[in-house]
């Protein structure tokens, strides 16, 4: 599994082109041969997979009760949108139209690294979130992972 670190800017051509910039192109030596996916995420931002990961996560949806409302609904909205993206010759991507509307994606990007992922934000949407930053990050912390360290040494 690979994990992705930087926050890197970015932005859309006219034709909603957008180019993956070189320090993050070296963390994916597998995107231009395997492809790539992008999503809707949580929030109002797109979220990029590598296919290994995207295909795990269909995986994991697949085994849902799908009998169950909930699980299919969560199926359907989480999958709306996804869409393979491979980089051109010139390592840009297009992103669809629809994705760039959900996200209110303009022409500034900010790609960020996020474990297994990449988050893909407007700009103006990512300053705002990191403006928002709890006041007590270290409570934060804490209360999430906390716990981990206890369970690490047992």
């Amino acid at each position: 599994m690979s994990y992705f670190l930087g926050e890197f800017e970015c932005k859309l051509d006219a034709k909603d082109r957008m180019m993956i910039p070189v320090n993050l192109k070296k963390q994916l030596p597998e995107a231009e041969r395997e492809g790539l996916f992008i999503n809707r995420g949580f929030e109002k931002h797109l979220v990029i997979y590598p296919r290994k990961d995207w295909l795990l996560l269909l995986d994991e949806l697949s085994k849902l009760n799908q009998y169950e409302k909930k699980n299919r609904d969560f199926i359907k909205y989480f999958t709306r949108g996804a869409t393979e993206i491979v980089p051109d010759a010139a390592g840009r991507v297009l992103v669809p139209k629809s994705l760039l509307d959900y996200a209110g994606i303009g022409t500034d990007v900010v790609l960020a690294g996020n474990l297994n992922k990449i988050d893909v934000w407007a700009k103006e949407a990512y300053d705002e979130q990191l403006d928002n930053e709890p006041e007590n990050f270290a409570k934060l912390a804490e209360e999430v992972m906390g716990n981990k360290a206890s369970k690490t040494n047992e």
